[in-house]
């Protein structure tokens, strides 16, 4: 009960740090636009297109060449399609034009969820005494940069995208858990 009289005590830094990762993490992607060069189409994308609707596969995360169990990776047939490629990981979604709106809107409740635990953590670890919001604030900035960041490198070691790729989420990481670092500092209890 204590916790949660306390979680409630920082709802307006709660807020305001989603807002504000929300608005830096738009920032980037619509004004620096510094991820736009990781993606990239196919030079034959209408062939690829085809080919892939021709499969009628559903929703989902595919891999090439795909093999049931992991034994079978070490056989020659599926060693020479490796050797021949490509290999890769593709994701489909349903058809239709992407729901920017509904992606903003569960961003916002993801970033709105990082604050809620980072602050819960903080208030665990440090509780709201007035003369710790130094220390309350650099380790929910350290929470966020984790939880923002952490991800990326997984795909990075997993599922090829490339290091300087989530080199550059790391990056965004950084500046979102700055700002709800800020956020909390200048918001926390007096």
């Amino acid at each position: 009960v204590a916790s949660m009289n306390a979680i409630v005590s920082l709802w307006l830094p709660i807020l305001l740090s989603a807002v504000v990762v929300f608005v830096l993490s738009s920032l980037v992607h619509m004004v620096v636009k510094w991820h736009a060069p990781e993606y990239r189409g196919f030079p034959n994308e209408e062939a690829v297109r085809d080919a892939i609707r021709a499969g009628n596969p559903s929703p989902g995360q595919y891999v090439v060449p795909y093999c049931k169990e992991m034994k079978e990776m070490g056989g020659e047939a599926m060693q020479a399609k490796y050797k021949d490629g490509p290999v890769g990981y593709v994701m489909l979604a349903p058809n239709g034009a992407p729901n920017m709106g509904k992606s903003l809107g569960i961003w916002f409740l993801f970033s709105l969820l990082i604050s809620v635990v980072a602050a819960y953590l903080a208030i665990k670890v440090i509780g709201l005494d007035p003369s710790r919001a130094r220390g309350a604030a650099k380790l929910i900035a350290s929470v966020s940069f984790i939880a923002y960041g952490f991800g990326t490198i997984t795909d990075s070691i997993w599922m090829a995208r490339s290091w300087s790729s989530s080199f550059k989420y790391l990056v965004d990481a950084a500046i979102y858990a700055v700002g709800s670092g800020f956020v909390f500092y200048w918001l926390w209890p007096a």
